[in-house]
């Protein structure tokens, strides 16, 4: 059987997949216990995986000779059964070691097509490829900006052929998972009235005022204002998209072209936002390549991006989260004014806002601004992005010079502006005074407060540009001798410019780089890369550094103990270390310089006389400043089992950031440094240390039948982070942020409530303000009898580059020509802190439900909120475990079902592929803190997309 496995890998080695005859296509089949048909799919999809190249840094490799942890995926192949709205969707979940950053790192370098450009400017459906770069030698290449990892974005391009036309087209629907829970009129008055008597205050609404806003009788005079009831927002709001492809070319020249709009609505469903709250996008892309001679080839590239997004002039979402419910009535029905104010209705005659022909717009003293005013009569504004990237190269084969020698050279320039228009009015809002007759409300008279004013003037403002130049010249060296030993080679010069406004100094990323590669029979491999950046953010003598990394592999499965095991198909082991050079975390130029400020009035003079004018310094000097670096090791493995029934790949990574800037003061004698007169001798230094290590694994299942296919993936991640080293000196050694997690979070740890003045009066002395019982009790963490900062410990990890665990499952099932997609992705070991304004309520701050938890005598024993107060609560709303909760959750993220319509139903027409999907995003979230993380408070809310789409191929 061994043997017989052997034969067909050489045959196919040998005469290519094409050219294989039936027979050995039975062989196989045989061999594997599998039906023919399924068994070509299965070796097809076996040796084209192997030989699929992909992109690494500055060239491509084939997929199977992958060096320093690389991972990609086809994305063009992917969106066939899985339509996505976001470039990057669902990645985590389909490459192992990304988690929404790289190997825990925040700061990722994105490039397109080589270039730095943003993800969300690239639509799927320009996509052809996604490299994920992960390790110190798969970065390296790149220089400084690339030091926490590369994401690099393929483009499509043409292939030499007939023309093909592609067409896909969606519309979906958004729907909102949940929203903000607040108070009533009635029940919020009813507490904060409660509040008030906790601060030792009155009571501020009568008991006749509370039953008239909770009868709801009149609206109008006794407002119960929800931000979010169907009277102004939509269940829910649409999103259509329509992208045409065309392309195609001759051997000499191939194109490819990219025409996509989108256009998405809004929820408010009200005054000007029902005609002018939507986003709109239009884009286009050309890739042109074209072979000018037998020497020189060339690419010229062009892409443009059209955003307009119209709103109104007022954040509806930030007032819900603010706008208590009694304040004021959005609207005054001039219905309700007596016949007899003449005034009001003088008012009412020349209103140019009067709303349907029935309301004047609402508010009071105190609220003559207000989102709903504005909605209404503010005007409308419109926000204007317009990209335009452009990119060219030259490839000069110089084969006649040196057989396998080449040159390569590229350049971009990028520009992006960014302004909004809008058209801004004043208004005038009436506050209404009632009165009572025969049990019928009416309005006796109208205050106003402003004046009508449709100014017809278009406003520019927000003006913002971004400008990106780049350029690439490398010297390519690549050749096989003796069908043995592959060799390769390249030296490179790689620089970009990142300009923007406001902004005095580009972002700059300058480096030569130096990469050489061997590999003997497939067998046996080592890479080393190698760069000298530049940058002007150090000392003129310390700008450059070289960054060595040096990669191995070995394939076990090539060799004679290996050739006859019934397992393993492919067994790769590698190994990888280096020192990549960074200034991503230098803050800002000039840190190596003295700093001295102008002062009109300070403690020294530099003149005799009259103190007028004086400096202060702020640091000192340091010409020996350098750069921090990302050192690193790390061991992979990657195998195929079963003829790749089963693949994996795993691997482990450690890395430090060395040497990464701080003014020490531990290191400095004190009098370095004073307050009074303001004046420090403290210079930058070289000092913290930053340690990430972890592990990330990807594991696939893959099975072929006879008129069907099944695919398992699962990618893990687990990483744990440390600061190994830390200017710090604390007075007690738990609070040192040394050997905690890099994401900690510091706070105090509660013990339950004060529950009387004794307990109050016997506790240790708080120093956050005024404590009564109901508040937050604190442990004393050092024993001082006082509760404060120094009381604050390691509470657990707070996730910011994202979680500590994750994992990601993809499911694909294929029946004849029905196809089930599905993705689910896990997030476990972080914390997060609810200190929103939906859980922190204090002083005039409007009230979730979350009050009705709160501390009161009556329930002291069952309250699980403190005590409320209109007061500022600077003691319950600090940083506390109190409010502290887990972040575990698991998602299922989207579900797909594509249905490709048979050759035998299309015929021989026009249309050679048609198929139709529907699929739905975010669909459940299985958490205990569920709620919590699916609450937006002062935004837009989350929401569920359900989608139908159509594509063809002509």
């Amino acid at each position: 059987m061994k043997y017989k496995k052997i034969k067909i890998a050489l045959c196919v080695s040998m005469v290519g997949l094409s050219m294989l005859d039936s027979s050995a296509f039975r062989l196989f089949a045989h061999t594997n216990n599998m039906a023919p048909n399924a068994a070509l799919m299965q070796l097809q999809d076996s040796l084209m995986a192997d030989s699929t190249l992909v992109q690494v840094a500055f060239r491509k490799v084939r997929k199977k000779d992958l060096m320093g942890e690389v991972q990609a995926i086809d994305f063009a192949k992917l969106l066939q059964k899985n339509y996505t709205t976001y470039s990057l969707d669902n990645l985590d979940a389909l490459i192992s070691g990304y988690n929404g950053n790289i190997w825990g790192s925040g700061g990722h370098l994105v490039l397109v097509d080589g270039f730095p450009r943003d993800a969300n400017n690239v639509m799927p459906t320009e996509i052809e490829q996604i490299s994920v770069l992960k390790g110190a030698n798969a970065i390296a290449l790149y220089g400084s900006r690339a030091a926490k990892g590369v994401i690099y974005i393929t483009t499509k391009r043409g292939k030499s052929g007939d023309q093909r036309i592609d067409i896909r087209a969606n519309a979906g629907v958004n729907t909102p998972i949940s929203y903000p829970k607040y108070l009533g009129s009635a029940e919020y008055m009813t507490l904060y009235n409660e509040a008030r008597r906790n601060d030792g205050l009155p009571n501020l609404y009568s008991d006749e005022s509370i039953y008239h806003h909770a009868a709801g009788l009149n609206p109008y005079r006794y407002p119960n204002v929800d931000y979010y009831s169907s009277d102004y927002i939509k269940n829910s709001y649409n999103r259509y998209d329509a992208t045409a492809e065309v392309s195609g070319g001759s051997e000499r020249t191939q194109y490819y072209t990219n025409f996509g709009f989108w256009s998405a609505g809004s929820l408010l469903n009200f005054g000007e936002a029902v005609d002018n709250n939507t986003s709109n996008r239009f884009n286009m892309r050309g890739n042109i390549n074209v072979q000018l001679n037998s020497i020189i080839s060339l690419n010229v590239d062009a892409a443009a991006s059209f955003y307009t997004s119209k709103g109104v002039n007022a954040d509806y979402w930030g007032a819900a989260a603010t706008g208590r419910p009694h304040r004021f009535s959005p609207l005054v029905p001039i219905d309700m004014i007596e016949e007899s104010d003449e005034n009001s209705w003088i008012y009412v005659n020349n209103s140019n806002f009067l709303v349907d022909g029935k309301y004047l717009l609402g508010g009071s003293q105190l609220d003559q601004t207000n989102a709903f005013a504005n909605i209404y009569a503010g005007g409308n504004s419109r926000h204007m992005n317009r990209q335009f990237q452009f990119n060219t190269g030259l490839d000069f084969d110089l084969s006649s010079v040196l057989e396998g020698l080449t040159f390569e050279t590229a350049m971009a320039i990028d520009y992006q502006n960014q302004y909004n228009q809008s058209y801004n009015n004043s208004y005038a809002i009436y506050q209404a005074a009632w009165n009572n007759y025969d049990g019928r409300d009416q309005i006796s008279n109208l205050t106003k407060y402003g004046d009508d004013r449709i100014s017809g003037v278009q406003n520019i403002g927000g003006s913002a540009y971004r400008q990106t130049l780049g350029f690439t010249g490398q010297l390519n060296y690549s050749r096989t001798y003796d069908d043995q030993h592959h060799v390769s080679a390249i030296l490179l010069a790689n620089a970009f410019q990142i300009g923007q406004s406001q902004q005095y100094h580009k972002q700059s990323n300058a480096n030569l780089g130096l990469h050489l590669g061997y590999n003997y029979a497939n067998k046996y491999y080592i890479d080393f890369s190698a760069a000298l950046p530049h940058s002007a953010k150090l000392p003129p003598a310390k700008r450059k550094a070289v960054s060595p990394t040096l990669s191995m592999a070995w394939r076990l499965s090539e060799e004679d103990f290996m050739k006859d095991n019934s397992i393993f198909n492919n067994l790769r082991l590698m190994a990888s270390a280096g020192v990549v050079n960074t200034d991503l975390d230098i803050q800002d130029y000039y840190l190596y310089q003295g700093y001295y400020t102008f002062n009109n009035a300070a403690w020294y003079s530099w003149r005799d006389g009259q103190l007028v004018h004086t400096f202060d310094r702020f640091r000192g000097e340091n010409m020996d400043m350098r750069y921090p670096q990302r050192r690193e090791i790390s061991f992979g493995i990657e195998a195929g089992m079963y003829n790749n029934l089963v693949t994996f790949n795993a691997s482990y990574f450690y890395n430090q950031m060395h040497g990464m800037l701080v003014q020490p003061s531990t290191l400095y004698p004190m009098y370095f440094m004073s307050y009074w007169p303001n004046y420090s001798d403290m210079p930058f230094v070289n000092f913290n240390v930053d340690e990430r290590q972890g592990v990330d694994f990807g594991v696939n299942v893959n099975k072929s039948y006879t008129n069907s296919f099944f695919s398992l993936g699962m990618t893990g991640l687990y990483y744990d982070t440390k600061a190994l080293k830390r200017d710090e000196l604390y007075e007690n050694a738990y609070q040192n942020r040394t050997n905690k997690p890099l994401d900690a979070i510091w706070g105090l740890q509660s013990q339950g409530f004060y529950s009387d003045q004794a307990d109050v009066d016997n506790a240790a002395l708080s120093t956050f303000g005024e404590i009564k019982p109901g508040d937050i009790k604190y442990i004393d963490q050092n024993g001082d009898g006082t509760i404060d900062t120094r009381d604050e410990v390691y509470l657990g990890r707070g996730g910011w580059a994202g979680a500590p665990f994750s994992l990601g499952f993809n499911l694909t099932a294929k029946w004849k020509n029905l196809t089930f997609f599905a993705v689910a992705t896990g997030r476990y070991g972080a914390y997060a802190m609810k200190n929103s304004s939906y859980f922190w309520m204090d002083g005039e701050d409007k009230y979730s439900i979350l009050a009705r938890d709160r501390w009161t005598e009556e329930t002291k024993e069952t309250a699980t909120y403190p005590r409320l107060t209109t007061a500022i609560s600077d003691n319950n709303f600090r940083s506390s475990d109190f409010w502290m909760y887990k972040t575990n959750r698991f998602d299922l993220s989207k579900v797909q079902i594509t249905y490709d319509f048979p050759k035998s139903i299309l015929g021989n027409g026009i249309v050679r592929e048609l198929g139709a999907y529907v699929n739905g995003f975010n669909l459940m979230t299985f958490a205990k803190e569920k709620e919590t993380m699916q609450l937006t408070v002062g935004g837009a809310p989350q929401t569920r997309f359900f989608n139908f789409g159509v594509k063809a191929l002509f």
